[in-house]
């Protein structure tokens, strides 16, 4: 991940230690939902006969995939709440100077 935004330099690292393991939270939130929701529509959709044994395969792929792709967007989401309740202040948008 970048250290500050290309476009307004924002630095999209707040400078705490641990910062971005609320995303790690919102990662797994948005993994269970998914693997939650889509396990509740297979067994309808499929009912009387659900596909046990795809279903138990397709969860273990799902919850090995759905984490890594939706990282970068967790981190993201991350910061966005983090700055709904602590907003930016003026450092946070220096431009580094180019060597």
């Amino acid at each position: 991940m970048r250290e500050r935004c290309p476009v307004c330099g924002f630095c999209l690292d707040r400078g705490e230690e641990g910062y971005f393991l609320g995303s790690l939270l919102f990662n797994l939130i948005a993994a269970e939902a998914v693997f939650g929701v889509g396990l509740l529509v297979v067994i309808v959709w499929t009912w009387p006969n659900p596909p046990w044994e795809a279903m138990r395969w397709g969860g273990v792929a799902l919850m090995i995939a759905l984490p890594l792709l939706f990282l970068p967007f967790s981190r993201t989401l991350w910061i966005v709440f983090d700055l709904i309740f602590r907003p930016s202040v003026r450092g946070d948008f220096d431009r580094p100077t180019d060597p």
